[in-house]
């Protein structure tokens, strides 16, 4: 069924058949009609960063910007779901086109710029839902901004989305907002993690409970500068690591139609390097900080790959575009099957 509904969204623009599927899985969300689209996945509960997560398949953020498809989402067996990524003031993002299907790679290339209607549109969105699971808000820094008061951003949105999330995600690794990869380096990155953390205390006195802190870092780090950002983590304080955001690197796409577009790949090329950067990140927390893995998962195997690279959760989004719904169930049953000692599609 999905097979077919891809053909046909694959045959408008990306973007539109972007847009014509958050209104289709919100529509169906309101009628609680997504869950007929596809089995949910068997129950695989892991408990991560203080909460409890039914299994621990995600949705990354960038899918649902606005929260506009919350309920339709978490029909199709989401363990958790992560929108944004949202910023103080809503802005249009860089100009169109600016998303590239690579479909022989199986992969995607963006430069959508945090297109979004600001944060107090997604907080109108996330109390209209139902949707009682785990909710990940993902912020950054209107692009107008300049970086060095770049926190300033962000601690408005933590202000505004903390009542309101399950954990809330500092994305400081999007490509396609000039200047914001440069705090994921050096004293910008500690004087942004500082800040948060400060604030988090506040706002944990504030509203009784203290909502996680994760922060989404890009796969094209080095190995050094990899370690350098787990340890500057650790130092102070953050509850998670997400690793990775997309890449500017075009291996695996060389000769593609598209693949000379600027932007963050993702998709099946970007698999192993976020891997990689899972593994550097486990071998120096040391389990001391939990992981969340997303980069390139498009068959069940991969998230299996990532949970026993030393991830405790994984996020899909362009293997859930190519892929669809059954993703999720095949994810769950493999990383089941990977802790059960057997093989992936065995009982």
């Amino acid at each position: 069924m999905y097979n077919l509904a891809r053909q046909l969204l694959f045959k408008l623009s990306p973007e539109t058949a972007h847009e014509l599927t958050i209104d289709l899985l919100g529509t169906g969300g309101r009628l609680s009609l997504n869950g007929l689209l596809c089995r949910k996945p068997a129950s695989l509960p892991v408990r991560v960063m203080g909460l409890d997560f039914p299994n621990p398949v995600g949705l990354a953020a960038g899918l649902d910007k606005n929260g506009d498809a919350i309920d339709g989402l978490a029909q199709l067996g989401f363990g958790f779901i992560e929108i944004g990524t949202v910023t103080p003031r809503p802005q249009p993002g860089n100009p169109r086109p600016r998303l590239f299907r690579l479909p022989e790679a199986e992969a995607i290339i963006n430069r959508m710029g945090f297109n979004n209607q600001g944060v107090d549109h997604l907080l109108a969105r996330v109390q209209a839902a139902r949707y009682s699971g785990v909710l990940g808000i993902n912020i950054g820094k209107n692009f107008d901004t300049p970086v060095e008061r770049a926190v300033d951003d962000y601690l408005i949105c933590l202000d505004k989305v903390y009542p309101h999330a399950s954990y809330v995600t500092v994305n400081v690794s999007s490509p396609n907002t000039p200047g914001l990869r440069s705090l994921q380096f050096g004293d910008s990155l500690r004087q942004l993690l500082e800040a948060l953390r400060q604030r988090q205390e506040e706002l944990a006195g504030r509203h009784g409970r203290r909502v996680p802190l994760a922060i989404k870092i890009a796969p094209d780090m080095s190995d050094e500068e990899t370690v350098q950002v787990a340890r500057a983590l650790l130092d102070t304080g953050m509850d998670a690591v997400i690793a990775t955001n997309t890449t500017l690197g075009r291996e695996g796409v060389e000769g593609l139609a598209h693949a000379g577009e600027a932007g963050g790949l993702s998709g099946a090329p970007v698999r192993e390097k976020s891997t990689h950067t899972v593994r550097v990140l486990a071998g120096e927390l040391g389990g001391r900080l939990p992981i969340i893995a997303v980069g390139g998962i498009t068959e069940g195997r991969h998230a299996a790959e990532k949970i026993a690279a030393g991830a405790s959760l994984v996020q899909i989004y362009t293997g859930f575009i190519y892929k669809g719904p059954a993703l999720i169930r095949e994810a769950v049953e493999a990383i089941a099957a990977a802790q059960a000692g057997r093989p992936a599609g065995a009982h």
